[in-house]
């Protein structure tokens, strides 16, 4: 199981938020890189790196931010926030960003993002599934859709879909355990996907019953960032 620490950034700083409420921000460090030289420092491999400002505005904003980190450590970046036009792919592409998260466009075209998979290879993405009450959210978690999480699935895993990242909203930042029963429920039904968790891991207990269902990845934020999970934990879990 690979474990991913999140860096979100709001202003070109490190944060967090609860349940996706930007009202409710934390910031954590001015300067992200020196966070992801902390993660590099304790050999972990992936980070999980969101624009917050993009995620709201529909564009990739931190660009600075996301060229620091991916210029100046050997980490493999997934990157989420805001990635809607074809130049902001290709430019992420090009910066070598190991994998790029899609959402809320994949929700307004999936014909587009079908398109993109075949055109940029399906192992370049993740389909990124924000869910409350498994029903999507987008915009960074602004705006409730009328799907529901499996049919939305399903039409990427029909056309060469490999990853999806899926966050349960109502646990995000509440250090009160992950959705078991979410995770379970898309293993079932999707097999043959990875399967990245995210939201609502608060101790190395959470990390082992993740991994113990067999999801791809785990996405480690405010438990890291408020002292519950150490980067020893995070090294040593598997």
């Amino acid at each position: 199981m690979r474990i991913i620490p999140a860096i979100d950034i709001i202003d070109g700083k490190c944060v967090r938020l609860t349940q996706g409420d930007y009202n409710q921000k934390k910031i954590y460090n001015k300067n992200p890189l020196d966070v992801a030289r902390q993660f590099e420092d304790a050999d972990l491999e992936f980070i999980h790196l969101v624009d917050l400002d993009g995620a709201k505005q529909g564009k990739v904003v931190n660009w600075k931010v996301i060229e620091d980190i991916q210029g100046k450590t050997s980490l493999k970046v997934d990157f989420g926030g805001g990635v809607k036009s074809t130049e902001d792919l290709e430019r992420l592409l090009e910066l070598d960003i190991n994998q790029v998260n899609i959402g809320s466009m994949a929700v307004k075209e999936p014909e587009k993002f079908i398109a993109w998979m075949k055109t940029y290879h399906a192992e370049n993405f993740i389909l990124s599934a924000d869910v409350r009450d498994e029903k999507v959210m987008i915009h960074g978690w602004q705006e409730q859709t009328p799907l529901d999480l499996y049919t939305f699935v399903g039409q990427f895993a029909t056309a060469g879909l490999q990853y999806i990242a899926c966050t349960d909203i109502s646990t995000d930042g509440m250090l009160s355990g992950p959705n078991l029963g979410l995770y379970k429920k898309l293993k079932k039904r999707f097999p043959e996907l990875k399967i990245i968790a995210s939201g609502g891991v608060s101790s190395v207990d959470d990390l082992k019953e993740l991994q113990y269902i067999k999801v791809d990845g785990v996405i480690v934020g405010k438990a890291y960032y408020e002292g519950k999970i150490s980067l020893n934990d995070l090294k040593n879990v598997n």
